[in-house]
């Protein structure tokens, strides 16, 4: 019976569907099990053979720990907002719900194909109000709350940092005004000062407006990416080179009104919860960074002449001896408050420039720019005038958008210096002052000394702490921990986004009720900005909320007494993306984003699998919201991805045509030259061809003159009548026509076959080349366990295992079951291949081998896996089957066989007992007739013997 791999994959993915066998159910009697896969977004061009690698690997995963007798939950769905889609509509008119479901249909026809064990059951879509319901929930939330490291409340026994009700701040500004505050580690947006008796004579307005500084959903101020073409903010991964990525136009730094997360509260508890996961210390590295802690100082810095001063913060308080000059943010406020009228021109046009640049830009840029600002600043240790420039490696939303500039310890400090032709003062004995070392850690400070203060003598780390002492004591600044971590901005001038439950009056934001969520996104007529400049929404003319009805009515009916607008902006991709994982635990759960039931028995992903792009923003994003939650008591664990796995990337591999640009001039049409033939000709192009036109490396001529009409009339010169192909490892990319769909892969060799391949490339952590050519191999060896499993169906003879079957099967067991928590799914396809080869070679028909076989291979290749199981007789489904364990007895080797050699050269092995000891072995060797032929007339000097290896006699003459 041949393998008709169309056949059995079709069977199997309808039998799965119509039997449910992917269904999950909170099961108490078995362990729970939750792996996870990064929220896809289905864009229009549909899945390359780079996308599956993750959800093979993790697939692969979750079908071996069914086996194992866990019950497993194994989700997808779909992160539906987003900006390609909304472009799409303005370019088309087209809504955008209408394009996300065409490329969702489109998606879970090629998932399907590909024999995945998801529980389409639970599928989850952002776009949906019955989902996004909980994210406009959770904003309210967050609104609703403020973070502070203790109670203020002496009635509340949990006196630990978390977000607290804001009516329990509200509560102590009516007692004590901000009196005592400071004590309790309270999150804000700025250091207010104000009385009880003030803050009760304030209007509802004046409260609100103090209240919205702390938070952890507030209205801000903020530089953000702002693209006028698209009208929106962009996040920083979605502009490169000051453009946006989609569609190229140009970006700039803006300052506007924007609601913000507070993630900077939970930046001590982002970094702390990094030691409870099993996560690769590279990843975490890049989280600790990118939360950036440092302990240092906060210093006051007077403006000479001015009643003005401003506050930077350093980790390197003892080095003030060493400030040359002052370095303000571009977009600080202190700029226009600082800048000389003589400078005033020069630094205007300095700003401009900079609005241009993305912080990623500035910061990944090695180029020296800044303009004098006219200011100088006292340094408060020394008396010292020193300069105040402005550049843009410094950024406004780090400590305080101000530093001091120390050339002599700091490599940026250093270059700016050399190039403005500013002065460097070494503080450290023996430092080596130069753009490639900075001593800044070790040795002994010299040339600290004022009127004030001696740091002489001192090492670093005690002129640190005495300096810290120093400045703390005379009021000229503060210790303080500060983060890199900023908040996150929280709006988008987009249509196609979770719209914000909240209405405006007095210009003030407030929440409509809960119970009447989901706020559900408008029809609009056109989605793009208004003309006036308002977000698409502000086309929408059933949008503003009515407070007596509690619902949404025509805009035209704002009266601002009881009818108010709603807000215009919407939510960013990040936000339904933040806690999906949740959603899935209990996705048709009306009243509660996840039953107290369901998150106690999933708890949390035990496995999380996709791309190292998300190592910080959905990552970071992610964890917040979850901390968030688990302080609300939604979530009852505070880290949501116990284990996380980062799939590399499968690159493309490109093809090329050889174009022979004098032959074309001459002929008037194009002329290409195969590979090998390419050296003969003077003047070649290389010119990408698409990978699905070449097999082999082969073109298909005909395929090729079809594929662009310009080259319906080429010419090809070839070698024995093929057109080989030039090839290259590249980025898959439309763009270099070398991407690969999965469908075509699957039509020609099946599901199983491209699972097995792209798991055998190399391990799923390292990015590797994908190759068609190789992809036989694997549909080979597919074919061989076929026939393997065929044999020994239609076999007539005994089919009793033999040891040397029990012995190949059980080395194949333990290999399989020992890779695949370590996910080194390569070596286990390796083990397979070796194994059906032995087996074959013993001509094995024993059915219990057979079977066992068919569930070490179902993981990776489940269609044929469930085809063999039910040929050989196997009862249900194979994911049900249970997962074997091997026993070290079938590989103990009873006999060994060994080399018998004389003076060196190997003569004929031997067979012996795998106990046999040396003085058993050697007498067997010399009683060996074969031994009499090579020892005849001669004498045995010695014998040496290699355990279980040789046997060597030397010989000597008589």
């Amino acid at each position: 019976m041949e393998y008709d791999f169309r056949a059995i994959e079709k069977k199997w993915q309808a039998r799965w569907v119509e039997q449910k066998t992917y269904r999950v159910t909170e099961d108490k009697k078995k362990k729970k099990l939750y792996v996870l896969n990064m929220f896809p977004y289905p864009s229009g061009a549909g899945l390359h053979v780079g996308h599956p690698l993750g959800y093979i690997a993790s697939d692969i995963y979750a079908r071996f720990k069914r086996l194992e007798g866990f019950n497993v939950l194994n989700p997808m769905g779909y992160d539906a907002y987003g900006l390609p889609a909304e472009q799409y509509a303005i370019q088309t008119g087209q809504h955008p719900a209408k394009t996300t479901e065409t490329n969702i249909k489109r998606y879970r026809e090629q998932l399907d194909k590909l024999g995945f064990c998801f529980d389409w059951e639970r599928e989850v879509r952002t776009c949906e109000p019955n989902y996004y319901k909980w994210t406009q929930w959770a904003f309210m939330k967050m609104f609703g709350s403020f973070y502070s490291n203790r109670s203020l409340s002496a009635t509340d026994g949990e006196d630990k940092p978390k977000a607290r009700s804001i009516d329990e701040l509200a509560e102590y500004f009516r007692l004590n005004g901000t009196d005592g505050l400071d004590r309790y580690g309270v999150a804000c947006s700025e250091e207010l000062t104000f009385t009880a008796k003030e803050w009760n004579s304030w209007d509802e307005k004046r409260q609100q407006e103090t209240l919205m500084n702390y938070r952890i959903a507030y209205l801000g101020e903020t530089m953000v990416n702002w693209c006028a073409e698209l009208g929106t903010v962009l996040a920083n991964d979605e502009v490169v080179d000051g453009v946006s990525v989609r569609g190229g136009y140009p970006v700039v730094q803006k300052k506007m009104r924007q609601w913000c997360l507070r993630v900077s509260a939970y930046a001590q508890r982002l970094l702390d919860g990094l030691n409870t996961v099993d996560w690769t210390e590279s990843l975490k590295e890049t989280q600790k960074n990118w939360i950036g802690r440092s302990e240092g100082a906060e210093v006051e810095f007077r403006v000479k002449d001015s009643d003005k001063s401003f506050t930077i913060f350093t980790t390197r308080a003892d080095t003030m001896f060493g400030v040359t000059f002052m370095v303000l943010a571009p977009e600080s406020d202190l700029v226009s408050m600082l800048t000389t009228d003589n400078q005033r021109k020069e630094v205007e046009d300095y700003v401009a420039y900079v609005k241009k640049r993305t912080e990623r830009d500035r910061i990944s840029d090695k180029k020296v720019t800044g303009v004098f600002s006219g200011s100088y600043a006292i340094n408060p240790l020394t008396d010292e005038p020193v300069p105040i420039w402005i550049s843009e490696y410094v950024l406004a939303g780090y400590g305080t958008g101000a530093i001091m500039a120390v050339p002599a310890h700091d490599s940026r400090d250093y270059a700016f210096a050399r190039h403005f032709g500013l002065p460097v003062i070494p503080l450290i004995e023996g430092a080596d002052v130069s753009e490639e070392s900075f001593d800044a850690k070790e040795g002994i400070v010299c040339n600290s000394e004022s009127k004030k203060l001696s740091l002489n003598g001192l090492t670093v780390k005690d002129a640190i702490e005495k300096t810290k002492q120093y400045v703390t004591e005379q009021g000229l600044g503060r210790v303080k921990v500060n983060f890199r971590l900023r908040d996150a901005i929280f709006s988008r001038q987009r249509y196609w986004g979770e719209p914000f439950p909240v209405y405006y009056k007095d210009n003030m934001p407030y929440m409509i009720p809960e119970e009447c969520l989901p706020l559900e996104l408008p029809e609009i007529d056109q989605y793009k900005p208004t003309e006036d400049g308002q977000p698409p929404l502000g086309h929408a003319k059933l949008w503003a909320w009515d407070t007596k009805t509690n619902s949404v009515v025509e805009k035209t009916l704002v009266d601002n007494t009881t009818v108010f607008p709603l807000e215009l902006n919407t939510m960013p991709g990040f936000a339904g993306s933040s806690a999906y994982y949740l959603r899935y635990m209990d996705p048709k759960n009306n009243n509660a984003l996840v039953g107290k039931e369901a998150d106690e028995y999933w708890q949390n992903v035990d496995l999380y699998v996709g791309g190292t792009e998300h190592a910080t923003g959905h990552l970071i994003y992610s964890r917040f919201w979850n901390k968030f939650l688990f302080d609300m008591g939604v979530s009852c664990k505070e880290e949501p991805y116990e284990k996380l796995v980062n799939q590399g990337m499968i690159q493309g591999r490109s093809n090329f045509v050889y174009r022979d640009n004098i032959a074309t001039a001459e002929k008037g049409h194009p002329v290409f030259v195969s590979l090998n033939l390419k050296k003969e000709c003077k003047d070649v192009t290389p010119i990408h061809v698409d990978v699905n036109i070449v097999s082999n490396d082969v073109l298909d001529i005909d395929a090729f003159k079809s594929w662009r009409p310009e080259y319906s009339d080429a010419e090809f010169v070839t070698e024995n009548g093929k057109y080989i192909c030039g090839w290259a490892i590249e980025k898959m990319s439309k763009s270099m026509f070398n991407v690969v769909n999965p469908d075509m892969i699957v039509e020609k060799y099946g599901a199983d076959t491209l699972r097995l391949y792209e798991m055998f490339l190399g391990p799923v952590e390292q990015s590797k080349p994908w190759d068609t050519n190789g992809i036989d191999g694997c549909h080979r060896f597919l074919k061989k366990l076929w026939n393997l499993f065929d044999n020994a169906i239609n076999a007539t003879g005994p089919s009793a295992a033999t040891k040397e079957s029990l012995k190949s099967l059980h080395k194949l067991i333990k290999k399989v079951t020992q890779d695949i928590p370590l996910f080194s799914y390569n070596t286990s396809i390796s083990a397979f291949m070796i194994c059906v080869n032995e087996l074959s070679q013993q001509k094995c028909n024993d059915r219990e081998v057979m079977k066992t076989l068919s569930i070490l291979i179902a993981p990776f290749a489940p269609h044929i896996a469930e085809e063999l199981w039910e040929r050989i007789g196997g009862l249900g489904s194979v994911c049900d089957a249970a997962w074997p364990a091997f026993d070290e007895k079938y590989m103990t080797e009873s006999s060994i066989m060994m080399g018998v050699a004389f003076n060196g050269k190997r003569r004929f092995e031997m067979e012996f007992a795998a106990d046999a000891d040396n003085k058993t072995i050697e007498e067997t060797v010399k009683n060996d007739e074969r031994t009499t032929k090579y020892t005849d007339g001669k004498k045995i000097v010695k014998v040496i013997i290699v355990p279980k290896r040789m046997v060597n006699i030397v010989l000597g003459g008589l």
